[in-house]
């Protein structure tokens, strides 16, 4: 174990239908629904992934739990969740196949930024960025919930960019965020990548979407397209087929 934290401050939680384990702390920023439905929306045939913004791993090993060919490194600024996600690689027998890197999202693929990911190696990059406009929204008092969740205007363009240093030609970008944010993800993608697919994830039939996933190919220009949505539950409130089928079961979610 890495983390210095007393067994206290962390849970211990098990996700996917109990496929993976997951350490994190008790308070703050927790794993959800976000990071699991990111991982299973990444196509199967990728190999070289990349986690920008793992938090303890959630995405990067959920990935790499259905893809068992693949290998992955896991970027986190927060050293106490990095310490977390390489704990999680290890207690889910994968640290063979993931290397943790605690830096700076936006300094990777640059001469002064750490040396792994190496620039132009990944076939695939996984993100969930921070959502939220500091402008628009109360900043929790809790410093890594905060981190995990705010955001300037600029930040989105910034990690599509370190994505872009990091992949090879034709690796796949993918992520999620909120509807909201749909103009301002086309507009980082736009000159840098194409053939964009966008699913909308709706809590239910009625009601509208609460966050989209997004992949993008680098370097293609094929015009966007907008796939069917994913709906989580019934109006009963009872999981989907579909929902289940990614996020008990552990399946992929409309892969190409």
């Amino acid at each position: 174990m890495t983390a210095d934290a007393p067994a206290s401050s962390t849970t211990t939680d098990s996700v996917l239908g109990g496929s993976l384990t997951l350490r994190q702390q008790r308070t703050g920023h927790r794993v959800g629904h976000d990071a699991l439905l990111l991982a299973a929306f990444a196509p199967a045939d990728r190999r070289r992934m990349v986690d920008l913004g793992a938090g303890v791993g959630s995405c990067g090993l959920a990935f790499l739990t259905r893809v068992p060919e693949a290998k992955g490194v896991l970027v986190e600024i927060a050293p106490e969740l990095a310490d977390l996600a390489r704990d999680n690689a290890a207690l889910n027998g994968l640290s063979a196949r993931v290397e943790v890197v605690t830096g700076d999202v936006t300094r990777l693929g640059r001469p002064s930024g750490p040396e792994r990911p190496q620039a132009g190696a990944a076939d695939l990059v996984l993100t969930n960025p921070p959502f939220n406009d500091m402008a628009q929204h109360r900043i929790s008092p809790d410093e890594a919930r905060a981190r995990a969740h705010m955001a300037d205007g600029a930040l989105l363009d910034e990690w599509v960019r370190a994505a872009d240093r990091c992949l090879a030609a034709r690796g796949m970008l993918c992520l999620i965020h909120r509807p909201q944010a749909l103009a301002a993800i086309l507009a980082a993608l736009d000159g840098r990548f194409g053939a964009v697919e966008i699913l909308p994830v709706h809590p239910r039939d009625d009601r509208p979407a609460v966050r989209l996933l997004v992949r993008a190919v680098k370097g293609r220009r094929t015009p966007p397209a907008l796939l069917p949505g994913l709906i989580l539950a019934d109006a009963d409130g009872t999981p989907t087929a579909a929902a289940d089928a990614v996020l008990r079961q552990g399946e992929g979610l409309a892969q190409p």
